[in-house]
Parts: C-alpha cells; structure tokens; sequence
C-alpha cells in the first residue's frame, strides 16, 4: 500500500526531519558516552526497551498493523530502530568516535536507501545526485584513513559497524513509505518485538554493568534512549518517510556528522583534526548538495 503523492504534506515532513537531526545527534554523543562508561552496549539498549516498551505496551494490540504481509512485518521490525540496529551502532560507539558515528551511519544512510531504491523499483539516481554521492564517499574515505591510521583496527570495525548500521535502517525507511506504515504501526512493529525478545535474552544471559553504574547515569540513559531513539524517532521518521519520501528522509541527514562532532566536543571531549574536520565538512556538503539535487526537466 502506497500513499498518494497528493496527501503528503511537506512541512510536516521537513519538520520532522529537522526534529530528527537533533535527537540523531544527541543519540551519537550520548550513546558514546553511556557505552564508555560502566554501563556495557548491552546494558544500554535494555534500558532504552525498558522505557519504550513500557510506553507502547498499553496500545501495542490496537496499533499492531494485522493487515501487512508477513515479509513486511519481519522486516519493519528486524530493519528499523530496534534491538538489531541499536545493538550494531552501539557496539560501533564503543570502537569509534560520535564524529566517525555521524559521518559513516548517517553520510552513507542516503546511498543505501537510493541503492535500495534503484534495485526494487528501477529508479536511477540522476547526474545532481551522482555529484553528491561522489563527494560524500570522497569525504568518508578521507575520513576512514585519517581514523584507521591513528586509531588503527578498532576505528576500523567501528566504522564498518557504522556502516551496516546504516544499511539496515534504510530497508526500514523504504519499507515505511512502500508498505504505507502510520508512526503508530511502526511504534508497534519496531518497539514490542525488540522488548520481548531481546529484554529476558538480556537479563538472564548477557554481561552487565549497570550494578557498578551511578543511578544518575542509568537514568538518564534510560529516558533519553527511550524517548528520543526509542520512541519519537521511530514516530517521526515515518511521518518524515511518508510525506518526503524515502530517500529525502534519509538526506536530511546532512547536518548529523557536524552537529554530533560539535556537541562531542564539550560532552565528550572529542575534538577532531584538521583532517577530520575537513572530511566531516566534505560530508556535509554532499548530504546538502543531495537534499537540494533536482531532477532535470
């Protein structure tokens, strides 16, 4: 189920896309911060599926969306910002920098998603595009070797984490706009699967730190991870993926690489080079130059 072109509303879109940057952004930094600290990536994602599933629960049953197709539903939940991709971006926070996070999760999150785009519907990307995705690329190797050079093979599999992270979120942002998914559905889809299977999986097998971990700390990454990753993320980037489509959503990551190395600098006194300022910059001008691409009359 497709939604009309003429029932988007672009302002909202947009609006949520903006929203988006800033909770993307803060997701970089603090997730950082909570996996360098006693709290293992275990520990993180369970406190975040903690307090969404806590919040979903109660409408989990009216908001379940019955009428999707099987494929669709394993993927909206395996695909989206639950236990899967969450656990993969943590991991990769705690082998490389929010900076490296913002560039290679959400710099490549456009081309996945026009790959995507391509290969299920046929559509190709046009010359403005093709510009913008060499520039972006140029700005990740750039990047990558300025990383893998002084950070050696843990930069590296950060960034190779990073990367498949991206790669799995963008089969989620396709899926919502192809399927027609409403935030609520995706809520549903995204939230109660990861909680229930992943949460016991958590507490009876898996290593933890949160015992060894100052309650300020649980708590904080408790909130923020539910409520900004864990619950309106999910809500706005289907709105987003409905009214914009699929792969402006995931362009409007542009400003995410500048804007989490920016915010780790006081949080996590994370301060890039000068090569690693000049990559991120090449990133950003090509997630813009993409955003603004028009199709060619």
């Amino acid at each position: 189920m497709k939604e009309n072109s003429s029932e988007r509303n672009i302002p909202l879109g947009i609006f949520c896309a903006i929203i988006i940057i800033f909770i993307w952004s803060g997701f970089m930094v603090f997730s950082r911060a909570g996996v360098t600290s006693n709290l293992l990536a275990y520990d993180v994602a369970a406190l975040r599926f903690m307090v969404a599933g806590a919040i979903v629960l109660p409408f989990c049953w009216t908001w379940w969306p019955s009428h999707l197709p099987l494929k669709a539903k394993l993927l909206m939940a395996s695909c989206g910002p639950g236990a899967v991709y969450t656990m993969i971006m943590y991991f990769g926070l705690t082998e490389a920098s929010a900076a490296y996070g913002g560039v290679f999760s959400n710099g490549s999150l456009p081309i996945f998603t026009m790959l995507l785009v391509f290969f299920v519907t046929g559509e190709k990307p046009f010359r403005n595009q093709l510009i913008a995705i060499v520039t972006i690329i140029f700005g990740g190797i750039l990047l990558a070797a300025s990383g893998v050079k002084t950070g050696g093979n843990n930069v590296a599999l950060g960034i190779m984490l990073f990367l498949l992270a991206s790669a799995v979120m963008s089969i989620y942002i396709f899926g919502v706009r192809q399927w027609g998914v409403t935030p609520r559905q995706a809520l549903a889809l995204v939230t109660m699967p990861s909680a229930i299977i992943y949460l016991p999986i958590w507490y009876f097998f898996l290593p933890s730190g949160i015992a060894e971990t100052e309650h300020s700390i649980i708590i904080f990454q408790a909130l923020f991870q539910g409520l900004g990753p864990g619950f309106f993320a999910v809500i706005l980037f289907a709105l987003a993926a409905m009214h914009l489509g699929a792969t402006m959503t995931a362009g409007f990551s542009a400003v995410v690489p500048a804007t989490a190395a920016l915010l780790a600098i006081p949080i996590l006194g994370e301060i890039p080079n000068t090569l690693e300022w000049i990559a991120i910059g090449i990133v950003t001008v090509g997630l813009a130059l993409l955003i603004m691409s028009k199709k060619p009359a």
